[in-house]
């Protein structure tokens, strides 16, 4: 009984190249974006940090210094929250492709799979259908399985990117209020 046919095989291994290509391509694209964050972050960085440096050198006396020091902490603690917010938003992007594709090539395999059964049931010798009956219910089971494990880590990237925004906010609040600390004590 020959179950695939040459035309069969060569579409399969078409189709596998073809999704190990799309992923090759995500790959790039998310370290291309990547890639882009860290210059734009450099390039950023460094013109401030030219600025900050002429500003510290312009500095006459210990508490305008001090000012100055209280001035750079709050927008520094959010430079570094949106940085922290682009990088997750590039890899959450990247794995919800990932997990997209993923998905297709799952329900394509979970459709050839559920095909060969049903092919072979056909042509089964009778008093066999309790292993195909055997055979649909483990097919079933891991169908479930993969459900709740995609379900439990859509629910972790949620949980992650609500903690992530939580600890942004608490420290952009925190370096805020540091520095109107610094400002108020330079002011004395």
């Amino acid at each position: 009984m020959n179950l695939s046919t040459p035309e069969q095989i060569a579409a399969s291994h078409k189709a596998n190249l073809d999704a190990a290509y799309r992923l090759a391509t995500k790959v790039v694209e998310g370290v291309e974006k990547l890639a882009e964050l860290n210059l734009k972050t450099i390039q950023s960085t460094l013109a401030e940090t030219q600025q900050n440096a002429l500003k510290a050198f312009s500095v006459k006396d210990p508490q305008e210094w001090l000012t100055l020091q209280a001035g750079l902490v709050a927008p520094t603690a959010e430079k570094v929250q949106s940085y922290s917010r682009q990088l997750f938003e590039i890899v959450s992007a990247t794995q919800g492709e990932f997990a997209q594709l993923a998905q297709t090539q799952y329900d394509a395999y979970n459709h050839r799979v559920q095909t060969l059964v049903e092919n072979v049931a056909r042509s089964a010798p009778a008093g066999s259908e309790a292993a195909i009956a055997g055979w649909k219910s483990a097919i079933s089971a891991t169908h479930a399985l993969v459900e709740s494990l995609q379900k439990t880590s859509q629910q972790a990237a949620r949980l992650a990117e609500s903690s992530l925004d939580a600890v942004a906010t608490t420290a952009s609040k925190t370096a805020q209020r540091t520095a109107e600390q610094v400002s108020a004590g330079a002011k004395r």
